[in-house]
């Protein structure tokens, strides 16, 4: 399976591996306010170059490629292990203000955005509706023209440094479930904002709990019509996140590689039992590239991903947990050391990724929501009564 690139893609590939090489960001710092400003830096060097936001439209700093020439795009950055863009907006919110904000919010916010100069946070998941989004109870009263808002959430990525947070909250009655929620975008420095970082197993503070005292946001923060706001969340990604999906193929190359390389040093491939999972794992990330082929040559051909993309994050994540999980066992006493320790194997990024990737089955939907989205929409099952129809 292979996609035929025309000439003008090849020439287009060779002039975005020219910028890469010359302005290489280096290697990431260890600190975490050190790594966050490099992200910055990095994001403000590629759009001050023209080389940012790949299916954004070019008015608000994009590059508006077709299909084809994004994955390029994402490959050519995962080759040359290229920083991530800061915040979680870009994705996310990015997208959905080109289709639903309005023309001051557009102006306002996306520029600002793409160049790393204001970071976005998500606020979506409470303590009482994760998985059952549509349950969550965070308030927002109109008062003149501004929503008062109360309440939680939690599981926020990057709050703590955000300036910008994109929210779910509640103008319907209690039990009005997805047909009363609306879409706000919240200065997340606003008086009455609490956030408090949650450390993780693995000793990381990348998540938050975000607390909501009276805290006003203008209407004109309102992304489309109130109690509108679950249809605009679902909005598809579907072809932003293929695009990217032979990159992430690349990522789990290169880890499997690397793994391997590690099973050797160690002397754990002269035990038959170990070549044979080495080998299963191999096989296993060579079908993830295969399936992210077949999904771009589906969008290339029909202009939609197709089912594949309905299973890939189940796929993908399940792969995740057990290839670390199987590394660390594999490194024996040494790999639960952790990065400080000097005896720790390559930092302990292994034992570190183990700890991880035990949340990968559970953010941005759980393995079972995913199962069940497969089978509703992929097999053609009954839908779940107790969720909302798609």
């Amino acid at each position: 399976m292979k996609i035929d690139w025309s000439s003008e893609d090849i020439e287009f590939r060779a002039r975005l591996r020219a910028f890469l090489s010359d302005h290489s960001p280096g290697k990431p710092p260890r600190e975490k306010a050190a790594r966050l400003q490099w992200q910055k830096d990095w994001a403000a060097a590629k759009f001050d170059a023209g080389w940012a936001g790949p299916s954004w439209p070019a008015e608000y700093g994009g590059m508006n490629l077709s299909f084809a020439r994004q994955v390029i795009y994402h490959q050519e950055m995962a080759a040359a292990r290229a920083p991530s863009h800061p915040g979680t907006g870009i994705n996310i919110v990015g997208p959905t203000l080109i289709k639903y904000g309005s023309s001051s919010q557009r102006e306002r916010f996306l520029r600002p955005m793409l160049r790393g100069d204001q970071l976005w946070a998500q606020a979506f998941s409470e303590p009482d509706a994760g998985s059952d989004l549509p349950a969550l109870r965070t308030s927002a009263v109109r008062d003149g023209d501004d929503y008062v808002i109360n309440g939680q959430k939690i599981w926020n990525t990057g709050a703590d440094v955000a300036d910008m947070l994109f929210a779910l909250v509640r103008t319907g009655s209690p039990d009005s479930r997805q047909k009363g929620i609306t879409y706000l975008l919240l200065d997340a420095r606003s008086e009455g904002i609490t956030v408090r970082p949650i450390r993780d197993m693995s000793g990381r503070r990348h998540f938050c709990e975000i607390f909501f005292d009276n805290v006003r946001v203008p209407v004109a923060n309102r992304v489309g019509d109130e109690n509108d706001g679950w249809r605009i969340a679902r909005t598809s990604l579907g072809h932003e996140r293929s695009a990217g999906a032979l990159s992430q193929a690349a990522f789990y190359r290169r880890v499997m590689d690397e793994l391997i390389e590690v099973a050797r040093s160690t002397g754990a491939t002269k035990d038959l039992g170990v070549r044979r999972k080495l080998a299963d794992f191999d096989m296993r990330v060579r079908l993830m590239e295969i399936n992210a082929t077949r999904m771009v040559l589906t969008v290339m051909a029909t202009g939609e991903p197709g089912a594949a993309s309905s299973v890939s994050r189940l796929y993908n994540t399940e792969l995740e947990q057990e290839l670390h999980a199987f590394a660390t066992d594999l490194l024996g006493v040494r790999g639960a050391l952790a990065g400080a320790d000097e005896l720790a194997v390559q930092r302990g990024r292994w034992v570190t990724g183990m700890l991880i990737t035990r949340a990968s089955t559970i953010g941005a939907g759980t393995a079972e929501i995913q199962r069940n989205t497969i089978a509703e929409q992929v097999l053609g099952l009954p839908f779940d009564p107790a969720m909302p129809a798609r």
